[in-house]
């Protein structure tokens, strides 16, 4: 089996990387490694209806799907990320998560902290999960990557994922808030992230047979940074992947209250109602007209808008405005 510690901190470059050990290395392989400030949502969730949208502009925080199933999950840099990809032609063998968990759990252990596995995917710690787990299959092969929070800041992880429930209706995945907790907070002795993952790479090099460390080469880099470019950083994957969803918010400006409604196919606007008590002078008709088979992506809609002088049709509301009431 490889061994990976894999230095990247792009998101974007991250879950490439995990496609790539899966769909182009032969050999088992076991990675550690860390993403900087993202959401990784779960391949069949809408991920507009995941993030706390205007928290994660203003600091900045990426989102990326992934090619497993699950919830979506904040990741920061006190946040360790283990990724086992493997092949057996044992279906039941091949998709055990408690299989892939034990590793990480005999390693606390060994270190005085009472974890256990708990439900369908968790590791918790007293009833508090610090590690969600996801699976990819396809033939004989799995990915299995799960989550160990280590002293990630807690207060992000709920800013960046708490949404409006009634902004969205749709029947993709939702992800199920639990309590959660840091692995540091349980440790007798202080270490570092860095020092965590160091442990978990040495159980995993003394107790499986056959492992070797193994560092990408220039040319696995560059087939990762394709893979990147032409999926991971697009928003055709990352958006319009999402399932269908209706949309309906209202927000309250200087000209009034405008409520937005729309109906979203493979993250393009299908059909767009604008109702409110604003006043208007031209029909709203050719605005909403305008908007469909456009992206629900706020530069895309922001194109549209900008063929219109807006004061034109609605009175005191701006296009900044407009898209509030959008996302």
């Amino acid at each position: 089996m490889l061994c990976i510690k894999h230095r990247s901190t792009d998101p974007f470059f991250n879950i490439a990387t995990d496609e790539y050990i899966f769909k182009h290395l032969k050999e088992d392989c076991f990675m550690l490694w860390q993403n900087d400030n993202a959401i990784i949502v779960g391949k069949h969730q809408n991920a507009l209806a995941e993030i706390n949208l205007d928290y994660v502009k203003a600091h900045d925080i990426k989102v990326v799907r992934r090619l497993s199933g699950g919830g979506a999950v904040y990741h920061d840099m006190g946040n360790l990320n283990f990724t086992f990809t493997r092949t057996s032609e044992s279906e039941e063998d091949l998709v055990d998560f408690k299989r892939y968990t034990a590793p990480i759990i005999a390693v606390l252990q060994e270190m005085g902290v009472n974890a256990e596995f708990s439900g369908r995917n968790d590791i918790m710690i007293e009833g508090k999960k610090f590690s969600g787990n996801a699976e990819h299959v396809f033939k004989n092969k799995v990915m299995h990557h799960g989550t160990l929070l280590f002293s990630s800041d807690m207060p992000n992880i709920s800013g960046a994922l708490k949404i409006n429930p009634l902004k969205y209706k749709d029947r993709a995945v939702k992800s199920v808030p639990k309590r959660v907790t840091n692995i540091q907070d349980h440790l007798k002795e202080k270490m570092s992230v860095e020092e965590f993952a160091d442990r978990i790479m040495e159980y995993i090099l003394r107790n499986y047979e056959d492992c070797k460390l193994y560092e990408f080469s220039a040319e696995d880099l560059a087939k990762i940074e394709q893979i990147k470019k032409e999926k991971y950083e697009t928003w055709d994957w990352n958006f319009g992947y999402s399932p269908n969803y209706d949309f309906k918010q209202g927000v309250k400006t200087s000209g009034g209250v405008i409520e937005m409604n729309m109906n979203v196919s493979k993250g393009i606007i299908q059909e767009v109602k604008i109702l409110g008590d604003f006043f208007h002078i031209r029909d709203i008709g050719e605005i909403e007209e305008a908007l469909k088979d456009t992206p629900h992506e706020e530069s895309k809609i922001r194109e549209k808008l900008g063929q219109f002088n807006l004061s034109q049709y609605f009175k005191d509301i701006s296009a900044d405005d407009l898209i509030a009431a959008m996302f």
